[in-house]
């Protein structure tokens, strides 16, 4: 794939308008927003992805255009896991309903800038040792089990935010107030500068995004090694974040499958990381410093449709189970 500067431009340009346009519109106004709004905000941000992947297919091919679309797709439904701890941090610090588009665009923003320089450095890496893809796929299955297991736990529905050292480090040296003053993450009184607890969540948000990025960044890997196609895939997956929170706020505790879709589609992309390593070996002990041969190799097409067809079926099974438990309930 053929990236010139002027296209890393255009992303940035997109990145930047897509954030000023959310400012000027939603969290410059500080508003609940209703599930219309959300919902219309949604289908927006996801017709924008699939423009910009006819653009990838018209200037780079159909093939490309497939690794962007799995991409952006995997980015998306791990994102949709974000929104737990999302929701718990929002909670934990009690952050008004009107001030949370505010907390959650600048998060984003944060997440965002911090997923790039991982996206660089895991380009690096894999450009020039191929046997990292044993590393990120043998990390995608351990990540795989356990997201399997906290679900069949229902760890996640039980969990409690906790304060990372950062943010407490924060908390020690900085003067903050007592309290929300209204939407402003910076207040002056008495010739002192004080930070609210508006900019210590969005701190939360942005390093609690980072520890999800040590599992979707080298997922995506596996589904592109285009850094370009990385990036743009988190960029639209996250900035579409903020609105599908408000959409699916209250239907995420229906989602009750969803960690056993995840566990699939981590567990998959991890074996295709560790086949395609096989593919392209340098490591002496692995037979004998060759490439596997007989490793089959799983086309980008395949990866699109198991990852599509996953999310369908974690969906669709988990509002049929939930739609059984309340009728069970009513009937009880």
């Amino acid at each position: 794939m053929v990236i010139h500067p002027w296209a890393w431009g255009i992303l940035a340009l997109v990145a930047v308008g897509l954030v000023v346009i959310d400012f000027l519109g939603h969290a410059r106004n500080p508003h609940p927003p209703t599930a219309a709004e959300a919902a219309r905000w949604t289908l927006f941000y996801v017709g924008l992805a699939a423009l910009f992947g006819v653009g990838i297919w018209l200037t780079n091919g159909w093939l490309y255009a497939q690794e962007f679309y799995a991409g952006w797709a995997m980015e998306w439904s791990l994102s949709v896991d974000n929104l737990f701890v999302f929701i718990l941090i929002l909670k934990a610090f009690r952050v008004p309903r009107e001030n949370q588009q505010k907390a959650l665009l600048f998060g984003i923003v944060i997440a965002l800038v911090l997923r790039l320089v991982f996206i660089l450095l895991g380009a690096a890496l894999v450009s020039r040792f191929s046997w990292v893809f044993f590393i990120f796929g043998a990390w995608l299955l351990w990540t795989a089990v356990s997201q399997v297991r906290e679900t069949a736990r229902g760890e996640e529905a039980d969990d409690e935010y906790h304060e990372n050292g950062f943010i407490r480090l924060v908390r020690r040296v900085l003067p903050i107030t007592d309290g929300f003053i209204g939407n402003r993450m910076l207040y002056r009184h008495g010739g002192h500068t004080y930070l609210t607890p508006l900019f210590v969540v969005v701190l939360a948000l942005g390093s609690a995004d980072l520890m999800f990025a040590f599992d979707s960044i080298p997922a995506i890997f596996g589904v592109t090694q285009q850094a370009f196609l990385v990036f743009a895939c988190n960029v639209f997956a996250l900035m579409g974040l903020r609105q599908l929170f408000f959409l699916v706020d209250a239907l995420l505790g229906k989602l009750v499958y969803l960690g056993y879709g995840l566990g699939v589609i981590l567990s998959f992309i991890g074996i295709k990381l560790i086949l395609e390593a096989l593919h392209a070996n340098t490591l002496p002990f692995i037979n004998g410093g060759r490439g596997v041969e007989w490793a089959p190799n799983i086309s980008v097409s395949v990866s699109l449709g198991v990852i599509v067809v996953t999310l369908a079926v974690t969906v669709v099974a988990s509002l049929i189970r939930t739609a059984m438990d309340e009728g069970d309930a009513r009937e009880r």
